[in-house]
């Protein structure tokens, strides 16, 4: 949808500059990003489909604005008709942003919150725990063929662990023990 409406406007194909990647990087350290500043010049209008799609904060937006501005290069928003170069523009841009944040915030919140009740509701998170007896069986097979002369990487192989688990469970054996 968004790259119809750069086409639609006027941009050329090879000139779309995107990034897809995780929301904590800042747009100047995504590599679309990265490639877009290489390649604009004084001078450049940068179209975008919406101000919000140049960061993932209010800052972040900002930044970027004002990044192209200080090298002379103009903003044009295709959904939000706003011109920057004008009071009432930057005005806009700075609402814009800030209920952009102001959704990511609320959508941070919400997932938060769900993680939250799912804890109290008993649902548990991360690396499911390990059946104490087949642990122990594994860690009986892992001794036996250490004791027959094989390294504890083989060992650890022979039983589907790495050796750092072989002897993260030896150890907690041993203290088990203890």
């Amino acid at each position: 949808m968004q790259l119809d409406a750069l086409v639609d406007a006027g941009v050329q194909k090879r000139d779309v500059f995107a990034d897809v990647t995780s929301g904590s990087k800042t747009a100047i350290e995504r590599p679309g990003t990265k490639k877009l500043l290489a390649y604009v010049e004084p001078g450049d209008t940068v179209v975008v489909w919406r101000v919000d799609r140049l960061g993932r904060s209010l800052i972040d937006v900002l930044n970027t604005v004002n990044l192209l501005r200080e090298r002379g290069v103009h903003l044009r928003s295709i959904s939000d008709g706003i011109d920057p170069t004008t009071t009432s523009g930057r005005l806009m841009l700075n609402m814009l942003a800030t209920l952009a944040e102001y959704e990511r915030e609320l959508i941070v919140e919400r997932v938060n919150a769900g993680i939250a009740a799912a804890r109290q509701g008993g649902t548990r998170f991360g690396r499911p725990r390990s059946d104490p007896v087949v642990t122990a069986e594994k860690l009986a097979i892992a001794q036996d063929a250490r004791s027959k002369g094989r390294t504890a990487e083989d060992a650890a192989r022979l039983v589907g662990w790495s050796r750092a688990t072989l002897y993260r469970h030896r150890q907690a054996a041993e203290e088990h023990r203890s």
